[in-house]
């Protein structure tokens, strides 16, 4: 049987921040690759002075194009080895509090608005199921919870593509392709 080969899809970007000209595109570029580079370092990438990489950066984050910087620890290393995906359909009137748990609650990781029958999906991390379960009954004062526990993850956390430096449009703020 011939085997397969793997095409990159195209994506269509849409019109993007008026804060993305080619030039932000190469710094985000530049910190997608390493996150951790100084404001010297990465206007050594991009070929600009530190001063005004500092600044667009700056201009960037408080555009809110930038919304942080991380680091991602992996959960098991923590003792934290069971990761529950929870999907939460809240009582009436009972969602501003369920967000409070969330946002509060040191296990909960992310807290996603969703569409659908439920309308909150909570990724949750727990040292066993009985723990994971402790957290599930501090939810359930606010609705119904349906829980998957997650077995391997082969998607880590990654950042979101970039336009095509080059393609881009300022005119319209889309790139050649989309």
């Amino acid at each position: 049987m011939p085997s397969k080969r793997q095409v990159p899809e195209q994506i269509a970007f849409g019109p993007h921040h008026p804060e993305l000209d080619e030039v932000n595109l190469r710094i985000l570029a530049a910190l997608h690759r390493d996150p951790r580079l100084s404001m010297s370092a990465l206007a050594r990438a991009v070929g600009l002075s530190a001063p005004t990489v500092t600044q667009r950066v700056r201009r960037m984050e408080e555009a809110g194009i930038i919304t942080g910087f991380s680091m991602l620890v992996d959960p098991a290393a923590l003792g934290l080895p069971v990761t529950g995906l929870v999907r939460v359909r809240p009582g009436p009137g009972q969602l501003p509090k369920l967000i409070e748990l969330a946002q509060s609650h040191p296990q909960v990781s992310a807290c996603d608005r969703i569409t659908g029958e439920d309308c909150v999906i909570l990724r949750v991390h727990a040292a066993t199921v009985e723990g994971l379960e402790g957290v599930l009954d501090r939810l359930l004062l606010f609705g119904q919870t349906t829980t998957s526990i997650v077995v391997s993850q082969p998607v880590a956390p990654r950042p979101l593509p970039l336009p095509e430096i080059g393609a881009f449009d300022p005119t319209t703020g889309r790139t050649g392709r989309s």
